[in-house]
């Protein structure tokens, strides 16, 4: 199920049954095959590591928040979650979440939920989608218009900046529909990662919730006869690499937005985090199911968390 596309094929439409007989991106992987660790979900999202092998992940429809352990065991962490979609791990072990009735909240171990940000300008957000927690103890999140009601609360969709003092500034309000969104490992460049067009874009971090103008970082593959297909959620290893799901799977780039290549699981991928014993193996939540591919690279780790 698993599949390494050159980057001259990553970056034009391309045959489905095409193989190159490549089994992994050369210094990244996968080290193996794609395996499925658990199933029968209406819609999964949002993997997120605890550092101490736990892994997290939305169910939205389900309206549920999952816990795998270390051993695999499959518990329910929450329920009802507000159909909480994207999430991390805090500095302080909460699991801070993207509630797509409107909120973003952070998640005690005990189950307390403490509200981070639920308004902007007197009205509730649309529907929080991705997040990703910086240095400072912010939070950087999406705001588009998926399971939203209408007319749209904030009447356009965004990307937004929380900081510790649970102030929100709207940063970039152009984007038809930003969904994924993660920093990169020296915190100095945002990544948007838009659903309905194939341009990714990167933002200059000038300091915490202030950005700089942004710049088209990469253009994902197309499926065959398409155009104008977006990703989902994403996540970075240590190298600066970023992991985007697309509905071709997860399309690889490297920190100059050069694209090395396309891992394929069973069903199109949705999003995607590090984690296990070592931080190198992906998670990856894809439709109905969550599937794990063992790396040789690390994942990056947030100070955030």
């Amino acid at each position: 199920m698993m599949r390494y596309l050159m980057p001259s094929v990553a970056l034009t439409l391309f045959a489905a049954s095409f193989a190159l007989g490549a089994d992994s991106i050369p210094g990244l992987g996968p080290i193996g095959e794609v395996k499925k660790l658990h199933g029968d979900f209406k819609f999964t999202e949002g993997p997120a590591a605890d550092g101490k092998g736990n892994v997290f992940f939305s169910d939205i429809p389900d309206s549920t928040v999952y816990k795998t352990d270390v051993a695999g065991k499959l518990s329910v962490f929450r329920k009802p979650s507000g159909s909480t979609n994207g999430n991390m791990f805090n500095a302080v072990g909460e699991l801070v979440g993207c509630e797509m009735e409107g909120r973003i909240v952070a998640v005690a171990a005990d189950g307390k939920v403490r509200v981070i940000a639920d308004k902007h300008e007197g009205n509730r957000f649309n529907a929080p989608n991705d997040l990703v927690l910086d240095r400072a103890g912010g939070v950087y999140f999406t705001d588009p218009h998926f399971r939203a009601p209408l007319p749209l609360p904030q009447k356009v969709t965004a990307v937004y900046y929380v900081d510790q003092a649970s102030k929100v500034t709207r940063l970039v309000d152009d984007l038809k529909a930003p969904n994924g969104v993660i920093l990169s490992p020296d915190e100095k460049t945002l990544y948007v990662i838009p659903s309905m067009q194939a341009e990714m874009m990167a933002y200059p971090v000038l300091g915490p919730g202030k950005l700089g103008a942004g710049k088209v970082f990469c253009t994902l593959a197309q499926p065959q006869g398409q155009q104008g297909r977006g990703g989902d959620g994403l996540t970075v290893d240590e190298k600066g690499n970023l992991y985007i799901t697309s509905g071709l799977g997860l399309q690889v780039f490297d920190k100059d937005g050069k694209a090395l290549g396309i891992i394929e699981f069973p069903e199109a991928p949705a999003n995607v985090t590090f984690g296990g014993p070592e931080n190198k193996t992906l998670f990856v939540t894809a439709r109905t199911s969550l599937y794990t591919a063992e790396m040789s690279v690390k994942g990056h780790v947030f100070p955030g968390k």
